[in-house]
């Protein structure tokens, strides 16, 4: 066999990038810390959750039971670890992982790799922003809801959300839908807190309550920026004792009346004002 036979060319492509952003954040040891290392396995919860994230910004799209074949041309041991082998990536093994960070919670999850990013990037905190997003789906995903939910608030406390028709921001009202909840950092945009919700899920009614759960889980003083959608009487006696920013609808009679009572040459010498200080 010559030289030249014995060769094996393997791809990194970017995605050695995105596992050393990786193991520099601490992901792999965050998740297995949490959910804990079996010694009879192949592959750890960490690491299955690492190819996951390498695999999403790999610009491919297939199955979940073809998730090992994206590994097959790529240095999978410079990215994952010594011994690993594509194999060990099966849809068995992602699901059983799947399974334990929900019952962990994904929330929390993902709490512990955020403070761990604010604390190695050290990101400013002063100002972060509150705003929520739809994605489309296709499919009828029928379910018995009302039934559904009084079983599932029995038992855990988070629930599989409901796809529904709703409010659409990217334009198909057609289809069915989820919302996704997402406060971020005014330094670089870093994602602070996710959620997901239910496709008909009003900003008005859980605005309030994402602030107050956001507050909850990350000890830092930080001002929350959200649209108009925030001003309701429930949620201000919600957030009462939160800092927060936010723009009064127009459709209160008294920001409406003082909008159209406002002087141009007022807005003018306030701005004026602004930049002599």
């Amino acid at each position: 066999m010559s030289y030249l036979e014995e060769i094996q060319v393997k791809n990194l492509d970017h995605l050695g990038i995105v596992a050393g952003l990786i193991d520099e954040i601490g992901i792999v040891k965050i998740i297995n810390n949490k959910l804990g290392i079996d010694v009879r396995e192949k592959i750890s919860a960490g690491t299955v959750v690492k190819s996951i994230l390498i695999n999403g910004l790999g610009f491919v799209s297939r199955p979940l039971y073809l998730f090992s074949q994206f590994f097959q041309d790529k240095a999978i041991e410079k990215l994952l670890g010594e011994r690993i082998k594509p194999d060990y990536l099966n849809d068995d093994k992602i699901g059983r992982v799947m399974d334990e960070l929900y019952k962990y919670g994904l929330n929390d999850i993902f709490i512990e790799v955020v403070l761990e990013v604010i604390k190695k990037i050290k990101i400013d905190l002063k100002y972060s922003h509150l705003d929520s997003t739809s994605f489309h789906l296709d499919g009828e995903y029928k379910r018995e809801e009302d039934k559904e939910k009084q079983e599932e608030e029995k038992i855990i406390k988070e629930r599989p959300i409901f796809i529904k028709k709703g409010y659409s921001r990217d334009h198909r009202p057609d289809l069915k839908q989820c919302v996704l909840d997402l406060i971020t950092s005014q330094d670089g945009d870093i994602p602070l807190f996710v959620r997901v919700g239910d496709g008909n899920e009003s900003d008005k009614a859980v605005f309030g309550k994402v602030l107050v759960e956001f507050k909850k889980q990350i000890k830092f003083d930080s001002i929350m920026v959200c649209d108009s959608a925030l001003y309701g009487q429930e949620n201000l006696q919600l957030i009462q004792h939160l800092k927060w920013i936010t723009r009064v609808p127009m459709t209160i009679k008294k920001a409406k009346e003082l909008v159209q009572n406002i002087e141009v040459k007022e807005v003018k010498d306030e701005d004026k004002k602004k930049e002599v200080t």
